[in-house]
């Protein structure tokens, strides 16, 4: 039986906590109302991940937390602290020097205005609150507000606006120009932020077919057929736009063994052979693994003679290998993965 040596726990070296868990216990050492002046600044993603590690930190070691505190204090060091609290410095110099009245007066017409995208409320709120919000605006103004979304947080949204309105905001999504400063006024309004800033005839950009076949992707399968028949009566250009978005040529890495099989004898050869010279290496190899190795290996030697070629020609021919399979999978033949069905 071999020697058991014991482990030196005291001396051991602790595994250094990560950047979340350090921050949060940087969060734990504040006092409650400090703590939580710093989640107000942070973004929601943030303060859930962030809340997270705080929980995960409750038992760790004095030394962690003292090597912890050391890295701040030698961060800290080396940054100018000139510009932390310099508002409310500036308001306890004014009212010194001339009294709370006037000292006010004076920082009414001096201090900065900021302008707080009212936006930005929109990641704090559920799809059901932002719903109820713009159900009965102007579609075009519903329509900015999915745009600004995060794709499944838009899907959840348009899912909860009625049916036969939801087509319309997607096809305005899509076919979305730059925002005016104007309109994000209006948003502002609508969400009962006054706006602060004046319009400065600036615009944004947002949307576009991208975007719009994002928030269709992320929907339930019953749901992006429905709204994607309702686009191709509404303007086939458009839904097609939207479709070539919402399946790329990389994404035929989600498609099955057996159905790329069914695509690959689809296929004109000479389609297949342009579209691979611009294809990712790893898919690639799943589409020859899905070919005889005789087959293959043809096709190989052809996109080696072919030579360099047109990236339009390339892209072109992708295009049209995805079309091929977006037909398959409307009849039912393939499955082009990456969506489960929905079930009642």
């Amino acid at each position: 039986m071999a020697d058991e040596t014991p482990i030196d726990t005291e001396n051991a070296t602790p595994v250094a906590p990560s950047g979340s868990q350090a921050a949060a216990i940087l969060l734990m050492l504040l006092g409650e109302e400090e703590a939580a002046t710093v989640l107000s600044r942070l973004e929601p993603d943030e303060v859930q991940h962030l809340g997270g590690a705080m929980f995960g930190v409750a038992n760790i070691s004095e030394n962690e937390i003292d090597g912890v505190f050391d890295v701040f204090c030698d961060r800290a060091r080396v940054r100018t602290t000139l510009g932390f609290g310099v508002e409310r410095q500036i308001k306890g110099i004014m009212h010194k020097a001339l009294g709370q009245d006037k000292a006010d007066q004076v920082l009414q017409r001096i201090t900065p205005v900021q302008h707080v995208n009212a936006l930005e409320n929109l990641k704090w709120m559920d799809a059901r609150a932002i719903a109820n919000l713009i159900e009965f605006e102007h579609p075009q103004i519903a329509a900015t507000v999915l745009a600004f979304l995060e794709a499944q947080r838009a899907a959840d949204v348009l899912q909860l606006l009625p049916e036969d309105i939801q087509a319309d905001l997607v096809y305005r999504v899509a076919t979305m120009g730059p925002i005016t400063e104007a309109a994000l006024t209006e948003l502002d309004e609508l969400l009962n932020r006054p706006a602060t800033a004046q319009s400065t005839g600036s615009t944004t950009r947002r949307g576009g077919a991208g975007e719009a076949a994002k928030i269709v992707n992320s929907s339930r399968k019953a749901a992006e057929q429905r709204i994607i028949k309702a686009l191709q009566k509404l303007d086939k250009s458009v839904a097609r736009n939207i479709e070539e978005e919402m399946f790329i040529f990389d994404n035929l890495m989600a498609v099955g063994e057996k159905d790329l099989g069914t695509l690959l004898r689809a296929v004109d050869n000479d389609i297949l052979v342009v579209s691979l010279k611009g294809a990712d290496e790893k898919l690639r190899a799943k589409i020859f693994g899905c070919m005889s190795s005789r087959a293959a290996q043809s096709i190989q030697d052809e996109i080696a003679d072919r030579g360099p070629m047109r990236l339009a020609d390339v892209q072109e021919a992708q295009k049209a290998m995805l079309a091929v399979a977006r037909k398959l999978a409307a009849e039912g033949t393939i499955s082009l993965g990456g969506k489960g069905d929905d079930f009642v």
